[in-house]
């Protein structure tokens, strides 16, 4: 995008127009985004979105800026003419301005679910159209984004409270100690009638449209949360296909029982084939990695048709006749030594590319050793014998995956991973019918994901070869 340069003042002064504009929008109970359109210094149109009142799903604050400046000037032509709104515009608004033969569009926050000027897609690279209108981002941006979180705090707040009520027996991470994360605008969705969650409430990230073309279903392992994705889930979505990425009970945004006895293999398995089925997915590409694949390599097996392809990383399927590897077992010791150890700074120490915000994220689900017993349990969960809870399910899976699968795979191996790393990962790769191609990643630890712009390209490539 264009730099403002000089214009920055000026910019600012028109926008801060538009959010009075916002404010109004707030102030009628409508979505707070303002736009003002300027010509030859000063406003001809103004407007704030007003779809509720008018029952216009057309009345976006652009398109009645729009309407009003034409109506000033006396021509739906509006050349010369620069559009100031608060929210980078949707893919209708887009379509309006280039109607209009507008010269620029300046907007302040982006918008990374209908975004039509990069955030989603950018319509305004479209060389093809017969109309250009540059486009310029981040102008009052935060004071944009501070009206929408203010608008719509309180009326998510009173939505989770009323849908599903805490259960004495366990806690809930404040909503608030999630916000600014970084590379993290995704907004939240909660199930809490599952059978198997007898109200607990279970949160996912649901990103992408409902008929895309694949669904990826992210399933994350010990100490992570779905935050682990976030560097995967803009390349899918953006090539045209949907994510699921949802956060285990006891972590990330779920609610965390007190007990460590809750927590058992069955339970979380059980709560993730119902949530496949409460959400009816379809074509899932079934992303694993660490726990995600302990568990989610025996989902298939169960309902084969659902399944289209898998992408396997630093994993195993625990069949309990075969031993735990070596770099597995001192994980374990390790973790029963030191059961507070701090979560971002485990995966600073393998990945030294992170940011302290990003992998002080990591850490932001469990403020205190309350919210830990997901943690403090999972190591000692993995089906060591052949009578271990999840041990026969496992036997069952390896056998689905050698002689019924038929999808397509995918393997990436962190070769720095310690625990479950390039040994380990080989002896899966003989495990799964079909498992030629592997992506080795020589600085990757065993968090792969946090390399993932380099894995979610070659899978866009490798899985929409299915198409």
């Amino acid at each position: 995008m264009n730099q403002l340069g000089e214009g920055a003042l000026q910019a600012e002064h028109w926008m801060h127009q538009a959010l009075a504009q916002a404010q109004l929008a707030a102030a009628c109970g409508e979505v707070p985004v303002g736009a003002v359109v300027v010509k030859g210094g000063q406003v001809v149109g103004s407007g704030f979105n007003q779809t509720i009142a008018s029952q216009d799903p057309t009345a976006h604050a652009e398109v009645v800026a729009l309407r009003a400046a034409a109506k000033a000037l006396g021509n739906h032509r509006l050349e010369g003419c620069d559009l100031y709104v608060t929210l980078e515009p949707c893919t209708m608004c887009a379509g309006a301005v280039f109607h209009a033969r507008l010269d620029r569009v300046i907007y302040g926050a982006a918008e990374p679910r209908t975004g039509a000027a990069g955030s989603v897609l950018n319509l305004f690279e479209q060389t093809a159209l017969n109309h250009q209108t540059q486009v310029l981002g981040g102008v009052l941006a935060d004071e944009s984004a501070k009206l929408l979180r203010e608008f719509f705090q309180p009326i998510r707040q009173a939505m989770r409270g009323n849908a599903s009520p805490l259960r004495d027996d366990a806690l809930r991470t404040p909503d608030e100690r999630f916000d600014n994360l970084p590379d993290y605008p995704w907004p939240a969705n909660y199930v809490s009638d599952l059978p198997s969650l007898k109200g607990l409430r279970m949160h996912y990230l649901y990103v992408g449209e409902q008929g895309s073309k694949l669904t990826y279903l992210c399933l994350h392992g010990n100490p992570a949360w779905s935050y682990l994705y976030r560097k995967m889930i803009p390349i899918w979505t953006q090539a045209g296909h949907r994510v699921i990425a949802p956060d285990m009970i006891g972590f990330g945004k779920s609610d965390k029982p007190k007990k460590d006895s809750f927590h058992q293999f069955q339970f979380h398995r059980q709560v993730l084939l119902e949530l496949v089925d409460r959400l009816d997915l379809k074509r899932i590409v079934l992303v694993v990695q660490d726990w995600g694949g302990i568990l989610g390599l025996t989902l298939p097996m169960e309902q084969p048709d659902r399944y289209a392809g898998l992408l396997v990383m630093n994993t195993l399927l625990a069949t309990g006749d075969v031993p735990l590897s070596p770099g597995f077992l001192a994980w374990r010791e390790w973790c029963s030594k030191n059961p507070e150890f701090d979560v971002g700074r485990l995966f600073a120490r393998g990945n030294p590319q992170m940011s302290p915000a990003q992998w002080q994220a990591y850490n932001v689900p469990f403020p205190d050793s309350g919210h830990r017993a997901a943690l403090r349990t999972f190591p000692n969960l993995v089906p060591e014998f052949s009578d271990s809870p999840g041990a026969e399910l496992s036997r069952q899976a390896r056998e689905f995956w050698q002689t019924k699968w038929t999808g397509q795979s995918l393997m990436a191996i962190g070769q720095q991973d310690p625990v479950l790393g390039e040994t380990v990962m080989r002896a899966l790769k003989a495990q799964i019918n079909g498992c030629e191609e592997v992506l080795l990643l020589e600085k990757a630890g065993h968090f792969v994901q946090e390399h993932g712009e380099h894995i979610a390209p070659v899978a866009v490539t490798f899985f929409d070869s299915m198409q």
